[in-house]
């Protein structure tokens, strides 16, 4: 795989990850909700490592060429997506004290985890963006490489993306409750939509 394959696979992905969407919304709101961003952008960047080992390994091949499985991931995501975004807009995150950070680690951790493990855009960034920019025909690297490679450079991109959200949310918005509740409410709302739309796409598909 040559560097400029590797600087366009990069480009797109860039533009992906900053297009806000759960991932966003969920390290926004850990960051002002006083919990830890690292452990927020480290389970969210998990979440991608599974899609990562299952692309590398062939999975992502088989689910690809399987609508019923690639339907019910998708409607599964998209189901979370809309929960996840009801739930953000009944509580929306406002600054809270440091003291909140220590609690519940773990299910900051597992929670990003969960969303980027069914967010249907790292779907179709690994089922179908993904695939597109690996060299089948004279590589120097087989396939499974390839794809790794790149999945690790998607989980960078996130990290450094994520991270920065986070902390800039913290710092900017920490002392704006008002302006930090509708931020919130406005990623809930973007969740619940985007949830809610590929839903009903994937139910009329499916009719």
């Amino acid at each position: 795989m040559d560097s400029g394959t590797l600087i366009s696979f990069l480009a797109v992905d860039l533009l992906l990850v900053c297009v806000p969407g759960a991932d966003w919304a969920y390290v926004i709101g850990a960051g002002l909700r006083g919990r830890s961003v690292g452990l927020a952008v480290t389970g969210l960047v998990s979440g991608y490592a599974l899609h990562t080992a299952l692309a590398a390994a062939g999975l992502a091949v088989l689910v690809a060429g399987s609508p019923a499985v690639l339907t019910a991931l998708t409607v599964a995501g998209a189901a979370y997506l809309v929960w996840l975004g009801w739930s953000v807009l009944r509580r929306p995150g406002v600054p809270q004290a440091g003291e909140a950070v220590e609690q519940d680690r773990w299910r900051v951790f597992l929670r990003g985890a969960t969303i980027s493990g069914l967010n249907p855009k790292g779907l179709l960034l690994y089922l179908s963006v993904l695939p597109q920019f690996l060299v089948t025909h004279d590589a120097r690297l087989p396939v499974p490489a390839q794809t790794a490679g790149l999945g690790l450079l998607h989980m960078a991109c996130c990290a450094a993306v994520y991270a920065t959200v986070g902390v800039l949310a913290r710092r900017l918005l920490g002392a704006r409750p008002a302006a930090a509740r509708a931020v919130t409410r406005t990623s809930g709302a973007a969740m619940l939509g985007i949830g809610a739309f590929l839903l009903v796409q994937r139910l009329a598909l499916g009719g």
